[in-house]
């Protein structure tokens, strides 16, 4: 591990255009992996809409929102289009919508793992050590945590109606519509007392301790 720490700090002494390059396709990385996922849990569990609608695809221009682009870059959190869903196509609607909204983050975080060993694998190459390294697995861990809180319209929320009665089921998801607007506020102002970032940071060191210990 400490061999892979100093190797990782030396790829970190890049100009900061290899830095963002390393960024930019960090982030279009992880947004396509979490919203193929969402399509394939969809699919799995009976729902063809996504495939139907060919957003099955790591082609990141079938995914890519350009707003929500902007805002990973300028707001520290983003999103891409949502994958289509028609939870009709389930046999239980509440539970087939929370797998397939759990979806989205676990391939983050498999994503985050996946990278981190590919990046000891190269980590004789500075560029793709900085990449594999260090700027997918902290922005997939990023987007997975963050879609976890239970607000809507995270991915958590539709987790957490999957608990609640019918009734407040539908009350819930109501606010789909007004959540993101309320997340924007409560980041820019510094409600969230930097939950996201001290969770990423803790997830991330684990991992590390975990695959490069030995």
């Amino acid at each position: 591990m400490t061999v892979y720490l100093q190797n990782l700090l030396q790829a970190l002494d890049f100009t900061s255009l290899r830095a963002t390059l390393a960024r930019v396709a960090a982030v279009v990385i992880c947004l396509s992996v979490h919203e193929s996922a969402h399509g394939l849990a969809a699919l799995a569990l009976g729902d063809p809409t996504a495939r139907n609608q060919h957003r099955l695809s790591l082609n990141p221009l079938r995914h890519i929102d350009w707003f929500g682009l902007i805002m990973m870059f300028t707001a520290g959190f983003g999103w891409a289009k949502p994958v289509p869903i028609d939870p009709r196509y389930f046999r239980n609607p509440k539970w087939g919508m929370a797998l397939t909204a759990l979806a989205g983050p676990a391939s983050n975080f498999v994503l985050a793992a996946a990278s981190m060993l590919l990046a000891r694998l190269t980590a004789n190459d500075s560029v793709l050590l900085l990449f594999w390294g260090y700027s997918v697995p902290l922005l997939s861990l990023g987007l997975g945590v963050f879609n976890l809180i239970p607000f809507p319209p995270l991915d958590g929320s539709k987790v957490l109606a999957a608990f609640l009665p019918d009734r407040l089921y539908v009350r819930w998801m109501r606010y789909e519509q007004f959540g993101m607007l309320i997340l924007l506020a409560v980041i820019w102002l510094g409600l969230d007392g930097n939950f996201v970032s001290h969770t990423v940071a803790w997830l991330y060191r684990s991992l590390l301790i975990l695959l490069f210990s030995s």
